[in-house]
């Protein structure tokens, strides 16, 4: 049974230390690839190296919502040059958010650094990973004017509507679920879960952050941090959830997130 972790942040301070460990383990668990997010300038670097260094790493760069304030002027033109000088790199994470988390961020500001990497994405014809909460009305405004996106956009911790998912994947979106997901009200998340296409399903684990809710009844010490290897908890609750049995459930998000990141300089497609 193979995985892919759709969306992580390795780089992150909090476990970059141990990323050696943490991508062996998932290794050793099924886990072949993971798309390893950057979220601003100051960690660009770190997810470079850390795609040389690990052949099963995929780079990624964006700049997050959350972090729009500490972006340099020239940041855009370095964005473009990161992507020139490695080809094998996706899009993101970038995004949208209007939600707890993000208050006080300027949200016009944020549809200011937005936009153009979505462009950028389109452009360069990869992949990009989008974070939105609470702002799926924009989000799909946005994609309609500058999309349609044949490479992909990547909800990633997808938690809107089951309502907005067919005007979304009529614009080339995937819907990935992470640990985030496994805390929704069960009903709701049963509804979403059925209402997006086999072909656009990918799973995830946003480590470090994301842990997938645990058993309550367990006496173990419970771990504060996420990591790669805990895709199979999140493969189990949405096996559980959809009636499925959890191998077809990882046959079906493992092809399509390979299929997503088999774009042109892709590593995937150079070890084929």
């Amino acid at each position: 049974m193979k995985l892919f972790d759709a969306h992580c942040h390795l780089q992150d301070k909090r476990v970059i230390d141990k990323a050696s460990e943490l991508i062996s383990a998932a290794l050793a668990v099924g886990v072949t690839n993971f798309a390893v997010n950057g979220t601003s300038e100051k960690d660009w670097d770190l997810v470079k190296e850390m795609g040389e260094t690990y052949p099963s790493v995929v780079p990624c760069f964006g700049i997050h919502p959350w972090f729009i304030a500490d972006r340099s002027p020239h940041w855009f033109n370095t964005l473009k040059k990161l992507f020139e000088t490695n080809p094998t790199a996706a899009v993101g994470e970038i995004g949208l958010d209007k939600g707890p988390l993000a208050a006080g961020i300027d949200y016009s500001d944020q549809l200011v650094v937005f936009r153009p990497q979505l462009e950028l994405a389109k452009e360069l014809n990869k992949p990009v990973a989008v974070h939105c909460i609470d702002a799926f009305d924009d989000l799909l405004e946005i994609m309609r004017s500058v999309g349609p996106f044949p490479a992909g956009v990547i909800l990633h911790s997808f938690n809107g509507s089951a309502e907005v998912v067919p005007k979304l994947a009529e614009l080339g979106a995937y819907f990935s679920f992470s640990g985030w997901f496994t805390y929704i009200d069960e009903k709701v998340a049963k509804k979403t879960s059925k209402s997006i296409p086999s072909d656009r399903f990918l799973l995830e684990t946003d480590s470090p952050d994301g842990l997938p809710k645990s058993d309550e009844s367990s006496s173990d010490p419970k771990p504060t941090l996420n990591e790669p290897a805990n895709i199979l908890a999140v493969l189990d609750y949405v096996a559980n959830l959809s009636n499925m049995k959890k191998e077809e459930v990882a046959e079906l998000s493992y092809v399509n997130t390979v299929r997503l990141f088999s774009y042109p300089g892709s590593k995937l497609l150079t070890e084929q």
